[in-house]
C-alpha cells in the first residue's frame, strides 16, 4: 500500500481513513439535535462502508468480533445524519438521531454517569 502524504490527508478533499492496526477508527455518536454524546464505539471498513450505504450506525463490534448494527436487537437504532472527520482521519463523529436509548443499560447516553471525588455519580442530563 502506497505511503499517503501527510498534508493530503489533513488538508485535502480525499477521504483516506487511517485505521490503526487492529483495522478500527474511533466513532463517537452525538445526538443531532442537541450535542449530546451518545456512545464510542469502533468502525473497520465493513462498518463505515455498511453505515455510509444505509444510514443506520454499524460498528465493529470487538467482543462479538463482528460487524453490529446499533439497535439489530432493541430496535434502538441511530440513524446517521452526518459523519465528521478529524484532521489526521482516524476519528469520526457521528451526528444522529436516536430511535430510542443509545445505551444497551436503556440510559438515553452510555455517559450517563461523571466522576466525582473518585466514585461514579449519576449525572443529571
Amino acid at each position: 500500500m502506497p505511503s499517503v502524504d501527510p498534508a493530503d490527508r489533513e488538508q485535502g478533499t480525499a477521504f483516506m481513513p487511517k485505521f490503526d492496526a487492529a483495522g478500527l477508527l474511533t466513532a463517537v455518536a452525538v445526538d443531532a439535535r442537541d450535542g449530546t454524546v451518545l456512545m464510542l464505539a469502533h468502525m473497520d471498513a465493513e462498518a463505515l462502508n455498511k453505515t455510509q450505504e444505509t444510514g443506520l450506525a454499524h460498528f465493529h463490534s470487538r467482543s462479538r468480533g463482528r460487524l453490529w448494527m446499533k439497535g439489530e436487537s432493541s430496535g434502538h437504532v441511530l440513524k446517521v445524519q452526518e459523519i465528521l472527520v478529524d484532521c489526521d482521519q482516524d476519528a469520526l463523529v457521528l451526528r444522529c438521531e436516536p430511535a430510542g436509548p443509545a445505551c444497551h443499560t436503556l440510559a438515553p447516553t452510555c455517559f450517563y454517569r461523571r466522576l466525582e471525588g473518585g466514585q461514579l455519580v449519576r449525572a443529571t442530563s
